[in-house]
């Protein structure tokens, strides 16, 4: 029989009140997990990542009334939340309660980033808190995010003062962005897609104007020691290659989907390219990725892990 998870809940909400940090699992990849409202606790956060303190923080909520207390919702919001909350969609939204969500950990910034994540034992604990948390991916700044427990805990285990196992990543990709502030913006593709969205709201403008509101917008970002090549047919010698479709197999291949299937791509993507980062590769080359759908999310990955995405 499983061990109830709840002690490790309350020991996790406690570390929390305290001002220390959490491994937390969500559905999209594993988090380092501060208190919202402590910037001494954010700050933590930020040293534990290595991550730029202009860079800012999602608030993640037990649901949408929680989040309704801290930031401002208009019409689009509601629909959105109702459809994909919880889940991995993050709204970016004019901020109400400057205290629940501190300056620090929303890089100053009159708006605030929200999301109800789905996942089971960040739900518990964020019931068990009574309030918001920042949790960013568990990895050091600009390393592929953490999707199992164990990347988790070797990337910031050093920093947490508790640490939730909660399986692999279902989703792989951090959460879906999209700033609701004048125009509909689509800041960060994710699991939710853009065609899901416009099918609520209409159509989405591009980033631009409103990139710095969102994390995960760093031009060199998700990136492994190693250099990536993207759109290769095939690995050059002392590369490892992460392929993409029925055939490829063998040492030094990783293959994100013989089947082709996006989503099993998605969630593939952080964990290859780590494990293929490992092997000490002259480079990794990686197969092309459809655009259509979540392959949006996936290369807007893979660009940034290759330092092409400003």
């Amino acid at each position: 029989m499983a061990q109830d998870p709840e002690p490790d809940i309350q020991t996790a909400a406690a570390a929390l009140r305290a001002g220390g940090l959490v491994i937390l699992p969500t559905e999209t990849v594993y988090g380092l997990a501060a208190d919202a409202a402590n910037p001494r606790a954010v700050a933590a956060v930020y040293e534990a990542k290595g991550r730029p303190s202009f860079n800012p923080l999602i608030a993640h909520v037990a649901d949408a009334g929680t989040a309704r207390r801290i930031a401002r919702f208009d019409e689009r919001a509601e629909r959105l939340a109702q459809a994909f909350w919880p889940g991995p969609l993050t709204l970016v939204l004019p901020v109400a309660d400057t205290a629940a969500v501190c300056d620090l950990a929303r890089a100053g910034l009159d708006t605030v980033a929200v999301r109800a994540p789905a996942h089971p034992l960040a739900r518990r604990l964020l019931a068990a808190l009574g309030g918001p948390v920042v949790a960013p991916s568990a990895n050091r700044s600009g390393r592929p995010s953490p999707t199992t427990f164990a990347d988790a805990l070797e990337e910031t285990g050093a920093a947490a003062a508790a640490a939730l196992d909660g399986g692999a990543c279902a989703v792989g990709l951090e959460s879906t962005v999209v700033a609701l502030l004048d125009e509909a913006r689509l800041l960060r593709p994710g699991a939710v897609t853009r065609g899901e969205i416009e099918a609520l709201i209409g159509p989405l403008a591009e980033a631009e104007a409103d990139a710095r509101r969102s994390p995960g917008r760093l031009a060199r970002h998700y990136a492994p020691k190693a250099p990536v090549r993207l759109e290769a047919e095939a690995p050059a010698p002392g590369e490892a290659f992460l392929a993409f479709g029925p055939g490829a197999e063998g040492e030094g291949v990783w293959n994100l989907s013989p089947t082709s299937d996006l989503r099993e791509a998605a969630a593939n993507l952080f964990a290859y390219l780590r494990e293929a980062d490992r092997t000490s590769p002259a480079g990794i080359a990686v197969a092309p990725i459809p655009l259509a759908g979540l392959g949006e999310a996936i290369n807007d990955r893979l660009k940034r892990a290759a330092g092409f995405v400003g």
